[in-house]
């Protein structure tokens, strides 16, 4: 057998069988899409399995380029060995893997299910065939970024350039599978679904897996009010009640909005592929740094990112890395810097500074000040 090397951008052969493992984040599978494009337009004949998550199962499973695809996380009791089944399964259907391609490598389940695959090439994060130690990252610049700590500054880019044309997320992917020269990294493609309810005109998503990324709610009762008052349905989007609270944060807020407002509760009401296709027919999506917010600006619907980051982009959210580069996408604006979140690589799930203020910098005006420009376009006013 031949041992694991670090892929270098090599020619794969005829037919060439990748498999992609992903993330349980559904920004991380929405920003996956133009790897898949360009691995698709390099090996026009290649059968690309993807590992992924059954939070995005629906998307996996209705991407035109993916050909078979299965869940690291399920949570059941055999999940482990059913797993290990199924992807010798499908080697021994579509041949040996000629390149695993980690988007998720700093996750240890998926760096151990790389040598599962014994692929010839790896891309991205993975332990050696041993399952010793973690298999060196390599010399090259689309290798060794890898193992830099800075990802989201401007020395990152600095230090790349030439090489790299920005550090958004969706092209350090294809840097990372050679393949950028074959595809535009902010061009987002997702599968839709039409939903059966009436969709609002304003869709909103309150909350997020980082409470430090959440905007107060008083200010989105605001932001409601005044939408009602011009007689435009607001809709709140994002997981099931219980859920929302005990993964993203949303404490009694969400609650306390519905009681207070006329605001429209959709959660619980849509997959993912469904959110997709109600973001498409609704004239305006306004969203914290969460995975809805990439959702929405796929579909091209206006799109606002409520974010806690100053003009220089210092603040709560990683955003040279996360936010969508497509023109329907804007931000606000924080008037109050802080770099703490930076400073700690964004692994903080709480703000850690008294009274949030970055985020409580960002007041409703920009919000509806967004709103009257992108309401007056889509309604013809």
């Amino acid at each position: 057998m031949i041992s694991m090397q670090r892929y270098s951008g090599e020619h794969l052969g005829a037919a060439p069988h990748i498999v992609v493992l992903g993330s349980c984040k559904v920004g991380n599978f929405v920003v996956s899409t133009p790897v898949l494009q360009g691995i698709k337009q390099r090996f026009q004949d290649a059968i690309i399995g993807f590992i992924g998550s059954d939070v995005t199962a629906d998307f996996e499973e209705s991407y035109s380029l993916i050909d078979w695809r299965v869940s690291w996380d399920n949570p059941s009791f055999e999940a482990g060995l059913k797993l290990q089944q199924l992807i010798f399964e499908k080697i021994r259907s579509y041949g040996d893997v000629q390149l695993a391609l980690n988007l998720d490598g700093f996750n240890f389940v998926t760096c151990s299910l790389v040598p599962w695959l014994r692929p010839r090439y790896v891309a991205g994060g993975s332990l050696t065939e041993n399952l010793r130690r973690s298999l060196p990252w390599g010399s090259l610049p689309q290798q060794r970024f890898l193992d830099d700590p800075d990802w989201s500054t401007k020395e990152f880019v600095e230090r790349y350039k030439g090489i790299f044309s920005s550090n958004y997320i969706a092209e350090l992917f294809c840097q990372l599978a050679f393949v950028a020269d074959q595809v535009d990294s902010s061009q987002i493609q997702l599968p839709t679904e039409e939903v059966l309810f009436q969709v609002p005109d304003v869709l909103i998503h309150c909350t997020t897996a980082r409470s430090a990324k959440v905007w107060p709610f008083e200010f989105w009762r605001i932001v409601i009010d005044y939408l009602n008052a011009q007689s435009f349905s607001v809709g709140l989007v994002g997981s099931a009640p219980a859920a929302q609270i005990e993964s993203y944060n949303s404490g009694s807020g969400e609650d306390w909005l519905l009681e207070v407002t006329d605001l429209i509760d959709l959660r619980g009401q849509t997959s993912l592929i469904q959110l997709a296709g109600a973001c498409k027919r609704a004239k305006a999506v306004i969203s914290v740094d969460a995975g809805p917010l990439h959702i929405a600006g796929a579909t091209g619907v206006p799109t606002l990112a409520v974010v806690g980051n100053d003009v220089e982009e210092i603040g709560a959210s990683p955003l040279s890395l996360w936010l969508p580069r497509c023109q329907s996408v804007q931000r606000t604006v924080a008037l109050f810097t802080c770099s703490v979140c930076a400073e700690n690589r964004f692994r903080n799930d709480d703000c850690l500074v008294e009274g949030h203020p970055c985020m409580a910098s960002v007041a409703p005006q920009q919000v509806i000040d967004w709103l009257n420009g992108v309401l007056a376009v889509t309604s013809g006013r």
